[in-house]
């Protein structure tokens, strides 16, 4: 750094009057610094901003069958079961047809599940509607690994018995039942296209980050296994809630 002495001024007036100039550079200097942790700031404020933007989800309108038990099949066919009694009745009332199959665990205490177009169904979606019959049924609340299932068709379901009472949520059968013994209690949670889903481990469906769950007398209990799959999966503790089944699990490491 060259400094020039001013022939006018002594060597004192000289120093005083660069001391002044490195005072304005100084300050200039802490300015510029100030505004580069300022708009630091500004930039980590944004990106934040930006993160909460993204996190927040777009409220989309449910269809009907969101409020029951409801997969997709390997196939896609939809079937939709009861969460309690008066949701198994109101499935076969208002959305069984004629070309549809009713799944249910031969235990008290399970999900009417309706598979849509079942008559049409291939033996793996079979499969796959009694596999979800079994795992929302108290089989899974019991920590059983398998259950027989049945599968019958519209006709032969009745909400009237001869000489007796039907209570709710269940039904009066008639005819020869489609069995499938000794069927595997199993679901994988995951993402797909509306959100949180659940699906019977033995579809081939797949969705995002799977969690593979079976019951368990061991387990975890249910509100304590919504809280991990919610944060895993971070969505809404209420979403997973409504979803799984009741009862113990453990989660399957893939």
């Amino acid at each position: 750094m060259k400094l020039s002495l001013f022939i006018k001024k002594s060597v004192h007036e000289s120093a005083a009057h660069y001391y002044e100039l490195a005072k304005v550079a100084r300050k200039k200097a802490e300015g510029a610094e100030r505004a580069i942790v300022e708009t630091k700031k500004e930039i980590t404020k944004a990106k934040e901003k930006k993160k909460e933007t993204k996190a927040v989800r777009v409220k989309r309108e449910k269809e009907w069958f969101e409020k029951f038990h409801w997969f997709y099949t390997s196939e896609g066919k939809l079937a939709i079961g009861g969460k309690n009694a008066q949701e198994n009745d109101i499935v076969f009332k208002k959305h069984m047809e004629d070309s549809d199959l009713f799944f249910h665990a031969d235990i008290q205490g399970a999900s009417a599940v309706i598979l849509k177009d079942g008559m049409k169904a291939s033996e793996e979606e079979l499969l796959e509607a009694a596999q979800f019959a079994a795992s929302f049924s108290n089989a899974w609340k019991n920590g059983n690994a398998s259950v027989d299932v049945y599968a019958v068709r519209k006709g032969q379901l009745s909400k009237a018995a001869t000489g007796g009472f039907i209570p709710t949520g269940a039904f009066a059968i008639s005819g020869e039942r489609k069995w499938f013994r000794k069927t595997g209690l199993g679901v994988r949670l995951g993402i797909g296209e509306r959100g949180a889903e659940i699906i019977p481990d033995c579809s081939k469906r797949k969705l995002k980050n799977e969690i593979i769950m079976v019951p368990t007398t061991g387990g975890k209990e249910k509100g304590e296994l919504v809280k991990l799959i919610a944060k895993k999966l971070s969505r809404d503790v209420n979403e997973i809630l409504g979803i799984m089944p009741s009862g113990k699990s453990k989660i399957i490491e893939k």
